[in-house]
């Protein structure tokens, strides 16, 4: 297994896609188990593809896709100028709320982050703010969108690991209502010390309230997902499809449904989706020969040995987490490394460990040198990664600050699943 992780590593160090080095890594591991059969990568590649609990994946990303392409983007981005357009740094705090909002519609920090830059960057630009500032902000915006429900990781860690689903969506409000709370502090003091003004006069009730009603059936995405799981209407796997009906009768009450709309989400769609599915089955090969070595079992007894505070445990787990993610995508981390059977064995709450996991592999899409988020934004402004680094690390420090607070703070995750979900969480 050894061999296999250092190919791995190996050929992402020589700018393989991840997908492939995944891939090789795990052939290189059957090649040299003489027991096992050659046959066996590519059913297990196919087989992951055909795994019934993964089914809401690409529901909701036709869903997401299809709420961005019938108007809600444009809705939400007017509810966040009139609600915080009026506070000093109006179009940075613009960003978060709007990062806040969309991690609601799509789910996925790389796409909220682009569309971010691409809507809010060059305004900004011209307002006085730094390529650099904006990149850092507009990714970390992005972040939000781990959190918030219809969240891919969060998805990806509860069909994997065995884990509600529901619960987890529930589990990231809070982090993310937290979240989105110090970015806006950060800003609020960045803009201070910058002069960074605002961009409007405070708005009137009835402005607010005409911004909440244009945008309110976007807004009301992810407590609609939640109430749907909670009372039963629909299992995961299904909740994905009902998304992409809610999202086809709001492009039908904004007038924005179009045959050529939907078949621009649909493009967008297909491509998002084979991504992910060609992800998921090349780590299928890798994760067997994890499973194979017992390598989940190995770290649940070297941490039950040397460590006996389960406290103590999850924090070097989550160190390992941050460290990895400077190299590794975050959605590789969250399939490969699922370590249910080690936080079961360490007593850890799943929904807690789930939810401080997917957010700590999250942080390594916006930190060099991998870190897709980071790139994408950088290349949107123009902006080079040394000037990202140098305007961004207090945002980076703003999202440490938060993960060490949910760490401290358990609650933070399982009020609402408490809730909503009963006391057995």
């Amino acid at each position: 297994m050894l061999l296999s992780f250092a190919v791995f590593l190996l050929l992402l160090l020589l700018g393989m896609p991840v997908v492939f080095a995944i891939g090789i890594g795990g052939l290189v591991f059957f090649l040299t188990q003489p027991g096992l059969q050659l046959t066996m990568p590519v059913q297990l590649a196919l087989a992951e593809t055909q795994n019934f609990s993964l089914l809401a994946i690409p529901t909701f990303i036709l869903a997401s896709n299809l709420m961005n392409e019938l108007g809600v983007t444009r809705r939400l981005l007017r509810f966040a100028h009139v609600a915080t357009g009026f506070m000093r740094g109006g179009l940075a705090q613009v960003s978060v709320l709007l990062g806040f909002l969309m991690g609601g519609v799509s789910g996925s920090a790389i796409a909220d982050a682009s569309m971010q830059a691409r809507l809010l960057g060059p305004e900004m630009v011209r307002r006085g703010y730094s390529r650099g500032f904006i990149a850092a902000l507009q990714g970390f915006s992005g972040l939000l969108a781990v959190a918030i429900p219809p969240s891919i990781g969060l998805i990806l860690y509860g069909s994997i690991g065995q884990v509600s689903i529901g619960q987890l969506f529930a589990g990231g409000i809070g982090v993310g209502v937290l979240l989105a709370a110090v970015y806006m502090l950060t800003v609020a003091l960045l803009a201070r010390s910058r002069g960074y003004l605002p961009e409007a006069a405070p708005p009137t009730a009835k402005e607010v309230g005409a911004a909440l009603r244009e945008s309110f059936f976007a807004v009301l995405f992810p407590f609609l997902l939640l109430a749907a799981l909670r009372f039963g209407v629909f299992v995961p796997s299904e909740v994905g499809a009902a998304a992409v009906v809610y999202a086809l009768l709001v492009g039908l009450i904004y007038r924005e449904l179009s045959l050529e709309r939907v078949n621009r989400a649909l493009a967008h769609s297909v491509r998002d989706v084979g991504m992910v599915a060609l992800l998921i089955a090349m780590t299928a090969v890798l994760s067997y020969g994890m499973k194979w070595e017992m390598f989940p079992q190995q770290v649940s007894a070297f941490l039950l040995e040397a460590v006996q505070n389960p406290q103590v445990a999850l924090l070097l787990i989550l160190l390992a987490l941050l460290v990895l993610g400077t190299v590794l995508d975050s959605t590789v981390m969250i399939i490969l490394l699922t370590l249910v059977p080690a936080a079961k064995a360490l007593g850890i709450d799943l929904v807690y460990f789930g939810v401080l996991m997917v957010m700590t592999c999250a942080v390594g899409l916006l930190t060099p040198p991998v870190g897709l988020s980071m790139y994408s934004v950088c290349s949107v402004m123009g902006c080079g990664i040394g000037e990202y680094v140098r305007e961004g690390w207090p945002l980076l420090a703003a999202t440490l600050l938060v993960l060490l607070l949910v760490y401290l703070f358990p609650g933070v995750v399982l009020f609402l699943p408490r809730l909503l979900f009963g006391g057995g969480v």
